[in-house]
């Protein structure tokens, strides 16, 4: 177990993510897998979230995130 703190908080907020696409096709391979991963990391940095784990599979997004309140 990870705290994290803020200049007032001390805090351990972790959210499970599952995205999946539309009748489960499995379209996420390849060039696309790669951009849904840049497109993931580039959103949580820009809110100063937290990866803790991550899996994209053919049909599926799969991610833990540790955020700010």
């Amino acid at each position: 177990m990870e705290y994290r703190y803020g200049s007032h908080t001390v805090y351990q907020i972790e959210y499970h993510f599952v995205w999946v696409t539309k009748y489960r096709y499995k379209v996420l391979s390849g060039e696309v897998a790669e951009r849904v991963r840049e497109l993931v990391r580039q959103t949580c940095e820009a809110f100063e979230i937290r990866i803790v784990k991550g899996v994209v599979s053919k049909d599926h997004v799969h991610i833990l995130v540790s955020s700010p309140p």
